[in-house]
């Protein structure tokens, strides 16, 4: 473990111009596997040794009963307000109230918890994570406004850690539920210059996965983008899952051409790309027995687009158990629901 959550330095984050990634997007392909059918990937879901769950076990080993009594529930504990409190998911909420960078938790403890933090995410990812949580905090360092829950045992069975705060909800669970990614429902944002951002989201953190997804738009024939451009946005916490038998609006995956799948490719490696490899390979899983990404729509929605410029501040890529929805206006809120399983419960509320 490390020693002290310690604030990164300055971080790149300006985000490309728009027009110029969409002027490129379909000459700058990448060497990816191809995952339209997504194959079955090489790397496994996380387990209770994954680096995240092991500091899970040992922040859990060193809570007080007091402590325990505050921030650790059972595993199916249901909320008077929230409901089943495990699967719920906001963009600005807190699952207990003491904050991690707090004299409630330990020094040692809150550095327990960072590591945990790191464990989640992809490495590469930890300097733009940390840039969020300082922008949309007022320049708060890191665990100042976040909080922690855990439900059931560590060591003993099942178990997940929850963290939350503002445009965050992330989770840690080793697989204590097979058939769902990521734990269950996430969530991630960025204000970054403002809470009504310019077209170009300059200084978004999470704005290029939006210019891969307008990428493909942008190659899309004249009958495709009707078919992909929908009037009007759903409610963003509308995440629930459709199933086999639901009617997806938008264009299918599987109409699209071999390059415009290949674009797919990109958009869908840059959605995991935030996160550890356990994740993104249990995601994939997930698609893939759910049909892979040609089980999958993508749409886009024309009553917000800031600029009105025509690339699409909002969008999403849903299957029959797997939404991502990307909502850019007034700034970005990511909602992330994947599983299996479409018949997962989730308690989701914007």
């Amino acid at each position: 473990m490390s020693e002290a959550p310690r604030i990164c330095g300055e971080c790149e984050t300006t985000s490309p111009n728009r027009r110029e990634f969409l002027a490129t997007a379909a000459a700058t392909s990448v060497a990816l596997p191809l995952l339209w059918a997504t194959p079955k990937p090489a790397v496994a879901a996380p387990t209770m040794r994954s680096p995240a769950e092991t500091a899970v076990s040992a922040l859990y080993q060193s809570l007080t009963e007091e402590q325990k009594r505050v921030i650790c529930f059972a595993w199916d504990y249901r909320s008077p307000n929230r409901g089943l409190l495990r699967t719920h998911v906001s963009n600005n909420w807190q699952i207990t109230q003491p904050h991690i960078r707090s004299n409630f938790f330990t020094r040692e403890q809150q550095t327990i918890i960072h590591d945990i933090f790191r464990g989640i995410i992809n490495p590469e990812w930890y300097n733009r994570f940390v840039q969020q949580l300082r922008d949309d905090t007022g320049g708060q360092p890191w665990g100042a406004e976040q909080s922690i829950a855990i439900f059931g045992t560590p060591g003993e069975g099942n178990f997940e850690f929850v963290m939350t705060g503002r445009h965050m909800t992330l989770r840690a669970d080793g697989n204590s539920t097979e058939h769902v990614g990521f734990g269950g429902p996430i969530f991630y944002g960025h204000a970054a210059e403002g809470f009504n951002e310019k077209a170009d989201h300059p200084n978004n953190v999470f704005w290029p996965q939006a210019l891969l997804a307008n990428g493909v738009f942008a190659i899309l024939d004249e009958a495709q983008q009707r078919r992909a451009l929908l009037p009007r946005s759903p409610a963003e916490a509308a995440v629930g899952f459709r199933g086999p038998n639901g009617q997806i609006p938008g264009l299918p995956v599987s109409e699209m051409t071999h390059d415009q799948k290949a674009e797919m490719q990109r958009v869908l490696a840059g959605l995991l790309e935030p996160f550890r490899v356990e994740d993104q390979a249990e995601a994939l899983e997930c698609l893939r027995q759910q049909g892979g990404l040609d089980a999958c729509y993508l749409s886009f929605y024309a009553d917000s687009d800031i600029g009105n410029d025509g690339v699409w501040d909002n969008w999403r890529l849903e299957g029959p158990s797997f939404v991502w929805y990307f909502r850019g206006r007034p700034h970005v809120h990511v909602w992330v629901n994947v599983a299996s399983n479409p018949n997962v419960p989730l308690n989701a509320r914007g």
